[in-house]
């Protein structure tokens, strides 16, 4: 074996975390031994849109695994009733001992039965994983304990004493509860190695403080950005555009409480101006969207939400003017609008040259001569949100752990993962887009609208970018090339004031005509170095509309669509409560739920999310580590490895005590 000076540098270093030959000979076995285990299960979730109950069921039932596990291993031996009470135990292992507590359950022979049913579902659990990663899972103050319990045979009449007696003395040591959580909250942990959020964790449901909140504990974790997070990440950094479009989203689906009691956004500004300016218009156009959940809101409330929701919509139209003239390279003058209003007759031409009228004729802060300035009364109002946006705590912890962890794409294990598109032109080429000058294409376009939006979020706001990379990132939420959007236009103001339906129509972009090919799949999957004959495509963005025969998997399967509706306000067009996507060492697995009644429910009444499997495509062999890209990295390890041990073998690098 031939080693290098520059290789015996680096060999030099390695050596200090293996001081000795014996100490790279295991390490060397470690890694082999890993090499042939079973693949983690990943697991995929999109367009999550705030629903956080939902999502945090999903996680801690892994899209049914766990159920699964626990039929295979009980299946049988309990009644259906048990299986139930097992599985929400494990799902809410605080509430459930409440409940069963009220319930006289629990005795000591429920806590033996109980004790040994869970043991046996985290041995099912972990048994892909080492001792140590398990190990490591385990809260410190049982680690021991469990350890003895997971890998001892309690069938075996020379260790069932042993177990017993363990278990015994958790139960009379009043330990019982909190071993029990402790069991379960480690069977949620091990049941999924690796989540991955493909895209809109904001908007819409009154959560995603919460998810976020979550996600920022979550042990393995990858998000790939949405136009929706996008937005949300512009208004931090300071795009006023971006601010209004997330405030006016929160309005019209009456969300106030993820600005307010989420992030501590003072909303009184608004409030204020709002009755102001608009308090004798009944701004119907605006009643916000009310959902099962809201019926608490009174007459009042729902008309100054109205009101608001008014003001900030036309506060927006304003703002994203000046982004408009600022940037002639967007190409959106077409969504000015507000010059194109004839006030008088009540009436708007569209720059197709079509005139209709309006739903709305009250605008007291549109000046016909200079219809784009705010009045002084708005520009206030907007600097008080802005100023509440940028100092959130809570927010910008929030938006940099985005930035952290987050990316446009991703490729893992032959799979390729984008929230929306990669825009495409009419003969199925990659569609060239402008950045600052420079044209861009394919992965290429991705990547550097990457490294574009993180300009705006970590470099110094004297740096050339600084200022264009926040503005960028509104055109990433509606701009026509944007590869989180990739529509003609975002009709917002046509929907508001327009009454004929065919103007609010966007014309999608041409990867999603043509993604449903087979062959431009296989093109794109290529252009990111994935050949694999068992690569994907996994998105989000578009809704599939199971209820008008839309189905998820296309293309030969080479592309899997997981937004099925996870927001509530999709449902009733989606006619299901969304998908996910499951990876495991035995193949993919696409699961579609149904809608989930509420967290209470599943508890009281031990309620799972209905889901059906969609896709099953097994593996011929199952999938181990080795056949991962953390495999290639564990096989160039176990390389560098076999170099220092023949450098220490012969005398290149010395041995330490």
């Amino acid at each position: 074996m031939n080693i290098t000076e520059r290789e015996l540098k680096y060999l030099g270093l390695l050596s200090k975390q293996y001081p000795s030959a014996a100490s790279a000979a295991a390490e060397i076995i470690n890694l082999s031994a890993i090499l042939n285990l079973p693949k983690g299960t990943e697991h995929f979730l999109a367009d999550i849109h705030g629903e956080y109950e939902a999502f945090i069921h999903v996680l801690k039932n892994a899209s049914g695994t766990i159920r699964i596990k626990v039929e295979n291993l009980f299946l049988g031996q309990i009644r259906e009733q048990e299986l139930r009470q097992l599985c929400t135990l494990i799902y809410y292992p605080k509430e459930s001992l409440e409940r069963l507590s009220q319930q006289h359950y629990l005795r000591k022979d429920w806590y033996k039965v109980t004790l040994n049913q869970l043991i046996k579902v985290l041995q099912c659990v972990s048994e892909k994983y080492t001792r140590s990663k398990v190990r490591k899972a385990l809260p410190a103050q049982y680690s021991y304990i469990t350890q003895e319990l997971t890998h001892e045979d309690s069938m075996n009449p020379k260790k069932s004493a042993y177990v017993g007696a363990i278990l015994d003395t958790i139960i009379d040591t009043g330990q019982a509860d909190d071993f029990i959580i402790a069991i379960c909250e480690t069977i949620q942990r091990l049941a999924i190695d690796r989540l991955h959020i493909v895209g809109d964790v904001f908007d819409r449901g009154p959560g995603a403080q919460f998810i976020m909140d979550k996600l920022l504990t979550y042990h393995n974790v990858d998000i790939q950005w949405g136009n929706h997070d996008m937005l949300w990440m512009g208004a931090a950094v300071g795009n006023t555009a971006s601010m209004a479009n997330a405030i006016r989203i929160a309005l019209r689906y009456a969300n106030l409480s993820t600005l307010e009691n989420g992030y501590g956004i003072n909303m009184l500004p608004l409030a204020r101006f709002a009755m102001e300016v608009y308090g004798k218009d009944p701004c119907t156009p605006f009643t916000p969207k009310l959902g099962d959940a809201d019926e608490t809101y009174d007459e009042k409330s729902i008309l100054l939400m109205g009101q608001m929701h008014k003001a900030i919509a036309i506060i927006q139209f304003k703002l994203e003017h000046q982004l408009i003239a600022r940037h002639p390279e967007y190409g959106m003058e077409d969504r000015d609008l507000l010059h194109r209003i004839n006030q008088a007759e009540g009436t708007i031409t569209l720059p197709n040259g079509e005139t209709y009228p309006l739903k709305d004729t009250f605008f007291p802060t549109i000046d016909p001569n200079d219809p784009y300035k705010l009045t002084e009364a708005e520009a206030d109002v907007v600097a008080k949100l802005l100023h509440s946006f940028r100092h959130s705590e809570k927010l910008l912890r929030h938006i940099n752990f985005l930035f952290k962890k987050g990316s446009l794409y991703l490729t893992c294990n032959h799979n390729l993962l984008f929230h929306a598109s990669v825009p495409l032109n009419e003969d199925k080429t990659f569609r060239k887009v402008k950045i600052r000058g420079r044209a861009f294409s394919g992965r290429a376009l991705l990547d550097r609208i990457d490294e574009f939006v993180r300009q705006s979020h970590w470099s110094s706001s004297d740096h050339p970018e600084h200022k264009e990379a926040i503005d960028y990132m509104w055109y990433l939420w509606c701009g026509p090339d944007s590869p989180l959007f990739d529509k003609s236009a975002m009709t917002t103001f046509e929907r508001y004031f327009i009454a004929d339906k065919a103007t609010h129509h966007e014309e999608k972009g041409y990867y999603y005509v043509y993604r449903t090919e087979e062959q431009v799949c296989d093109m794109i999957l290529e252009e990111f170095d994935l050949k694999s004959t068992e690569s994907h495509i996994i998105n989000g963005h578009v809704p599939v509309r199971e209820v008008k025969g839309e189905h998820p998997v296309q293309a030969g399967g080479k592309i899997m669509l997981i937004d099925g509706g996870f927001s509530r306000a999709y449902q009733s067009s989606t006619g299901i409560a969304g998908y996910t996507l499951i990876f495991n060492s035995q193949g993919l697995h696409l699961v579609k739920h149904e809608p989930f009644s509420s967290t209470r429910e599943a508890i009281e009444h031990m309620e799972d999310i209905s889901s059906t499997s969609v896709v099953k495509a097994y593996s011929t062999d199952r999938i181990l580590v080795r056949d991962t890209d953390q495999g290639l990295i564990l096989e160039d390890q176990i390389e560098e490895l076999k170099k220092l041990l023949h450098a220490y073998r012969h005398g290149l690098i010395k041995e330490r005590e």
